[in-house]
């Protein structure tokens, strides 16, 4: 199986939550950067990793969907995961997210549940805003948690990754977050009708990301690869997510693969990508 990344088109915070997390609206949007994942029967539930930066115990969320999903069928089956990582991790672009969603996804298969997707949906909201998404991908606006989502139109874009090599704790962007940096929903709504236009200059003009700015106060290098991303010619550039990943909107694949070209450097990771419009994970038979 292939577990797609995405970036969010825009992210705004609109407030806190009696439950202790914040209220959002985002647009999120799959690409094409991503995991792979095996899946064979097993007689106790593992997972191995090609990532020292990944746990593989119960701390690794690809592994708590799998435990989920068992005790939720109630079957007494296990599974061997091997996950084979790209998408760089805490980045801001949803790489354990996507990989959880896989391992419903492909356990439903291998096991013979026979689950629908809404079903699968509240297994996925218990692991974490994301998940949910990433059953389907393609491009939705998400509020709530995140987890609340609508199918958008979406479009072809071409985007560059840029990640500077350092693991970004979502926690401690949300802890920096005030109310000065809330919005009211506006954004998201601008960038679902930019979308729904088809024009690549106005998703670019309209990028927004409400965490950006508390993010940048852990991480002064989402300011300096945005700046860089526009240097090179980018039509628009962004944080995705909590971060600390930076993309950037370009003319076409072809000046995405320039723009990578030109902001490759040693200690940042540089992905050309294009958007995707079908599933976020797609699954092949053994």
């Amino acid at each position: 199986m292939t577990a797609s990344a995405k970036v969010n088109l825009a992210l705004e915070v609109l407030g806190k939550r009696p439950d202790g997390y914040h209220e959002l609206a985002t647009v999120m949007q799959t690409v094409d950067l991503a995991d792979r994942l095996v899946l064979e029967d097993a007689d106790e539930l593992a997972l191995t990793t090609s990532s020292s930066q990944i746990p593989v115990d119960k701390e690794n969320i690809a592994l708590r969907a799998a435990l989920a999903l068992r005790d939720a069928a109630k079957v007494e089956r296990g599974v061997k995961i091997r996950l084979v990582k790209r998408i760089p991790v805490a980045a801001g672009l949803g790489g354990g997210s996507s990989n959880a969603a896989a391992v419903l996804l492909g356990l439903n298969r291998l096991w013979n549940l026979r689950w629908t997707g809404a079903r699968l949906a509240e297994i996925a909201e218990t692991l974490g805003m994301d998940v949910p998404f990433f059953l389907a991908g393609g491009v939705a606006l998400g509020t709530g948690r995140g987890e609340r989502l609508t199918r958008l139109s979406g479009m072809p874009l071409a985007l560059v990754l840029v990640n500077p090599g350092t693991p970004l704790s979502t926690a401690a962007v949300y802890g920096r977050v005030t109310p000065a940096m809330y919005s009211g929903g506006g954004k998201a709504e601008m960038m679902a009708a930019a979308l729904g236009a088809r024009r690549r200059s106005k998703v670019a003009a309209s990028l927004y990301n409400g965490l950006e700015a508390a993010a940048a106060g852990v991480s002064p290098e989402v300011t300096r690869i945005r700046a860089a991303l526009m240097a090179a010619g980018a039509l628009g550039a962004l944080m995705s997510g909590s971060g600390p990943t930076v993309f950037g909107i370009a003319r076409s694949f072809e000046q995405a693969r320039q723009i990578r070209a030109r902001l490759a450097r040693a200690s940042w990771g540089c992905w050309a990508v294009r958007s995707v419009s079908g599933p976020a994970i797609r699954i092949r038979a053994a």
